[in-house]
């Protein structure tokens, strides 16, 4: 496949076009805090094997992408082991057994370098694939990816990834501010609550494709 050809995917509200040599695929925070037992996810009282069920599709389209040749980025959200990049808004929100920084089972719950931080061994990244670690929900706050992404020539990003309504789409509306056309894969996301998931694919296609485009991998992979 030529990854400078236009490829035109079935999406809503309507098709999305894009060059494999200029998007880019970004898997938000397939980290064992939000997917695995004793992690973040779950100390806030969620169902975490809501999040696990889109791991075998996303291994899938990262491995069909990789093969096409085109620009991976995995995130993850975590802090400082002081927590000086957690405001207090953040850190004390909500009503988990864990706060952000605690010991939990699988290390100082959403710190950066712990095991609970680290992407699930089904879609880690390899070598020379773009990591940011981010300390927001969004991935271009307080980070160089915009940078990254720029000096690439990557204009197009297809997105993959958790949660639905938090990450994902704070994450696809930094990009539209940024100018980026942005598909999201809708069986490559999931939220703990499948209400907020519906809701949040529909904001993102919605009025035209607002915020960008959503279809199913299927697609994609036939493309590919």
């Amino acid at each position: 496949m030529t990854t400078r050809h236009t490829l035109q995917l079935a999406a809503l509200p309507f098709a999305f076009g894009f060059q494999v040599a200029s998007t880019a695929l970004v898997i938000i925070d397939m980290q064992r805090d939000f997917v695995e037992p004793g992690g973040f996810g779950e100390t806030l009282g969620n169902d975490v094997s809501q999040l696990a069920r889109i791991v075998p599709t996303c291994q899938v389209v990262l491995h069909a992408w990789r093969a096409a040749g085109g620009v991976v980025v995995h995130t993850r959200e975590g802090h400082l082991g002081d927590l000086s990049d957690c405001p207090p808004a953040k850190l004390n929100r909500g009503q988990p057994t864990l706060r952000i920084g605690d010991v939990g089972p699988m290390g100082r719950i959403l710190i950066r370098g712990e095991p609970g931080h680290q992407i699930i061994a089904e879609l880690a990244p390899l070598a020379g694939e773009i990591i940011i670690d981010k300390p927001g929900k969004g991935a271009f706050y307080a980070t160089s990816l915009h940078t990254m992404l720029q000096q690439a020539g990557i204009t197009h990003l297809i997105v993959m990834g958790v949660t639905t309504e938090v990450c994902v789409q704070s994450t696809l509306r930094e990009a539209n501010d940024r100018g980026y056309d942005c598909l999201l894969l809708t069986d490559c996301t999931n939220s703990y609550f499948p209400q907020f998931k519906a809701a949040a694919l529909a904001m993102v296609h919605a009025q035209g494709g607002i915020v960008g485009w959503t279809a199913a991998s299927g697609g994609l992979l036939a493309l590919l």
